[in-house]
């Protein structure tokens, strides 16, 4: 999806929710940040998030789904397992929606948990590291920690950020 997309099909869930006069918010996540707020990549496959009022939200992702010949997880809760409370900029602000997103630290303590190699995650946490201006896997360990303090990061992702930090020297 492109940034206009993206844009276009929030916007109908905004509409969608103001013919129920329901007011939400969502916050994205993942590749479609990285793309909308940082532009560090050229598209997204679909749109992580978390949304409230989930019922209400699903109905219009749904629906719009369906008029846009969308997959049904164009935008989805994949994200939930992730989420822990966190500061949050707003990104859109409509009638009946507000679409947030995650600060950088964030979202590079959720890229480092995951790393997944057949996905973006690993271009995303060296764009990440670059952009907060880390020096050393110290300060992203400790990131990472800030927000989760109770999950380990995996040997394979640690041997990976050295691999990074090499790189940016």
């Amino acid at each position: 999806m492109t940034a206009e997309e993206i844009e276009q099909y929030l916007s109908e869930v905004n509409d969608e929710l103001a013919t129920q006069n329901v007011k939400g918010e969502i916050c994205i996540y993942g590749g479609a940040v990285m793309y909308l707020v940082f532009k560090a990549r050229p598209s997204t496959k679909d749109v992580d998030a978390i949304f409230e009022p989930v019922k209400y939200i699903r109905r219009a992702i749904t629906k719009i789904a369906e008029r846009n010949n969308l997959p049904l997880d164009w935008l989805n809760y994949g994200v939930k397992m992730f989420f822990v409370p966190h500061e949050k900029k707003k990104l859109f602000d409509w009638s009946n929606l507000r679409v947030y997103f995650p600060t950088g630290d964030y979202l590079l303590a959720m890229k480092v948990l995951s790393a997944r190699a057949e996905s973006f995650d690993l271009e995303d946490t060296m764009f990440l590291i670059r952009e907060l201006k880390l020096q050393t896997i110290d300060e992203v360990l400790t990131i990472v920690k800030n927000y989760y303090p109770n999950k380990e990061v995996k040997s394979e992702t640690v041997f990976q950020l050295e691999e990074m930090f090499e790189r940016l020297k």
